[in-house]
């Protein structure tokens, strides 16, 4: 029987005051935009977290338990909902009272760590197990890296730190001829699967569903079932990964998405040999078909499907380089809100900013970037960064006094 994976990530940055200067540095003032970060929280609880969360509560009922899906929340966005929407944290965990929902591993500042320390990175993975089981009572056994960022040194570290799968990009790059419906063993694993994503029939929900230029639109639920269904004797596992914010958020709720998604359990069901699951239940009932190897860095982004869209220009490099050569510094000023905050500037978002890449990725760069250019996201990292680095140097020419 094929397995159907439904996977949303959910994630906000900590978003930073944009107005902090070069001028600001050392007299003390706040570096978080609150402001923006609790207006952006409300709009997309609103929009897309409360509905969908209840949206996805009544199928679960709807369909008693047989509906099933997985979701990867980073500790920043964690944080956020509890202070500043305690009612969607709520609706996560009736969520995970259902028995039907797999909470799934990652870095909890949904940061680019494994790239440059492996021991911060190792601290956060543990950091993001605590919080999903002190919110959601549950122990992560798969695990999603940052971006879905993946390499075979990735899988070897994983597979050391005890988690049963891993999520990866289904990147053409990587399969060649292969198919991502099926499970596979990361080089160099004995007992790690990776699950792959199909990013076309991904897509064509996270960022096709609405293009009135596609030709297949508008897809309806029945239509997307028989896209599924056409894999029937050619894989064991469709991997559907995608922003939980594609509901309502990227995908306005006048474009019939719920609707659309509401209708799609039943159509996909029709076919006797699919059914839902986890991807911890799916990699469990599923044995590898081949060795997958890759050794060089994967992501979901963009046409590359690499690590480009945070990583690669100046800025970008820069910006990354000085905010780990503080990691030894910042750990031993034994201060957690700078801990806190020098951790919160590792999250991906801030590169993502920074990128150049206006050609053929341009309008999902733009659409994703608050700031005005590049250049500015540059500008304003930088300086909040700086601030931090004074604040350490201060507080140890202190300790020495």
């Amino acid at each position: 029987m094929t397995s159907i994976c439904f996977y949303f990530q959910v994630h906000q940055p900590a978003r930073l005051d944009q107005s902090f200067s070069f001028f600001d540095l050392g007299t003390g003032r706040p570096h978080r935009d609150e402001r923006a970060n609790r207006e952006i929280m409300n709009k997309v609880a609103d929009k897309c977290y409360i509905p969908s969360n209840r949206m996805m509560l009544d199928l679960v009922k709807q369909h008693k338990g047989d509906f099933r899906i997985a979701y990867s929340i980073t500790g920043v966005a964690l944080e956020q909902m509890q202070e500043f929407r305690p009612d969607v944290l709520d609706s996560f965990r009736r969520l995970a009272d259902t028995g039907c929902v797999e909470f799934i591993g990652e870095t909890y500042y949904h940061s680019l760590s494994f790239l440059f320390s492996r021991k911060e990175f190792r601290r956060q993975v543990k950091q993001h197990r605590d919080v999903i089981k002190d919110f959601f009572g549950m122990e992560t056994r798969t695990f999603r890296n940052t971006e879905l960022i993946y390499n075979n040194d990735l899988a070897r570290e994983i597979e050391r730190l005890g988690f049963s799968t891993i999520l990866a990009e289904g990147a053409d790059q990587v399969l060649g001829w292969r198919s991502p419906n099926f499970a596979y063993q990361p080089a160099g694993c004995y007992k790690l699967k990776t699950l792959l994503k199909n990013y076309r029939l991904s897509d064509d929900i996270a960022f096709r569903f609405s293009d009135r230029n596609w030709d297949q639109w508008p897809v309806s639920a029945d239509t997307f079932a028989r896209w599924v269904h056409a894999t029937a004797g050619t894989g064991e596992t469709i991997n559907l990964f995608m922003d939980y914010e594609t509901f309502g958020e990227h995908q306005w709720a006048d474009t019939g998405i719920f609707e659309f998604f509401r209708a799609l359990p039943d159509m996909l069901m029709k076919h006797g040999d699919f059914a839902f699951r986890t991807p911890a239940e799916a990699s469990a009932i599923s044995d590898p078909v081949a060795q997958l190897d890759v050794p060089y860095f994967t992501s979901w982004a963009d046409l590359e499907r690499d690590i480009s869209a945070w990583l690669g220009n100046p800025m970008q490099d820069a910006a990354a380089e000085l905010a780990y050569s503080l990691e030894e510094k910042v750990l031993a000023c034994d201060d957690d809100e700078v801990i806190a905050t020098w951790r919160e500037l590792l999250t991906s978002d801030h590169f993502y900013y920074m990128c150049t890449k206006w050609f053929s990725d341009g309008d999902v760069h733009k659409y994703f970037n608050p700031y005005p250019t590049p250049h500015q996201a540059f500008i304003t990292y930088m300086n909040v960064l700086n601030d931090i680095a004074l604040t350490i140097e201060r507080q140890t020419a202190d300790k020495a006094a």
